[in-house]
């Protein structure tokens, strides 16, 4: 079973990259029926903890529906002990996709959402694993239908990375990841997170075509410059760089308890 960022503390080392993305190599090809499909289940909604990063200097930021979805309240994280409240929130009905409104960071990311993607390329996941500062290095391997059962049902294309490396100090679950930006090399925003399967060390994102489809639908525009590089030896500076210039942000979800009845 395939988890949206479900437990799995004994999990902490991937597998080995497939010898088959080992390098740079092929376009990645466009959705296909034949692509291998990954199950998700979705529960109800409750407190819980994600990224989100910022799209535009408009207060737009882009994160997975399933942190948000159901959520009463939304805060983002800037500083230690401080929060501020998002505005208005809305979630793509067919993708794991949720647009946040909410006051606005300096330093959005610079997002890339064509088709021009390689198998074997690098991609740098970086948020609030289990709630704490961290990020992952992956290569790409090809896409996949992400299957959604539970309290949404649907099915979406989305792209699947072999997950080649972490924090040195991060073990077991990524959760807390999901709704984080996919940096590619030139530290460019390629996808957002959204799924993880720890057994395969395998970890998923939207698609650049839902993402396109998603902002278009809510009339927004991303607006980024000024990208910062990734390294496969130095992922973790660069990944500290872009949350401290609060362009990478935690975003907490608070459900309220239903009323007892009288």
């Amino acid at each position: 079973m395939i988890g949206v960022f479900s437990l799995s503390p004994d999990q902490d080392a991937p597998p080995a990259t497939p010898d088959s993305v080992e390098r740079e190599g092929a376009t990645l090809p466009p959705p296909s029926a034949f692509d291998e499909a990954v199950l998700v289940r979705v529960e109800a909604p409750r407190d819980g903890i994600g990224t989100a990063f910022s799209i535009n200097t408009d207060g737009y930021w882009l994160t997975a529906r399933h942190v948000v979805d159901g959520c009463d309240d939304v805060w983002l994280l800037v500083a230690p002990n401080r929060y501020l409240p998002v505005r208005d929130f809305s979630v793509s009905d067919t993708n794991d996709l949720a647009l946040l409104y909410a006051p606005p960071s300096l330093a959005p990311v610079a997002l890339d959402i064509s088709n021009d993607l390689r198998v074997g390329s690098y991609g740098y996941h970086v948020g609030y694993p289990q709630g704490r500062p961290g990020e992952a290095a992956s290569r790409l391997i090809s896409r996949s239908r992400l299957i959604t059962r539970g309290r949404r049902s649907g099915e979406e294309s989305v792209l699947a990375w072999a997950e080649t490396g972490r924090t040195s100090d991060l073990e077991g679950t990524l959760g807390g990841l999901s709704g984080g930006p996919v940096y590619d090399a030139e530290g460019k925003v390629r996808g957002v997170i959204i799924a993880e399967s720890p057994r395969r060390g395998r970890l998923y994102s939207a698609s650049p075509e839902t993402i396109r489809t998603f902002l278009a639908e809510q009339d927004v525009i991303p607006l980024g410059e000024r990208p910062t590089p990734f390294e496969p030896a130095t992922y973790g500076g660069a990944a500290d760089r872009v949350r401290q210039s609060l362009q990478v942000v935690k975003v907490a979800c608070k459900v309220d308890e239903p009323e007892a009845d009288s």
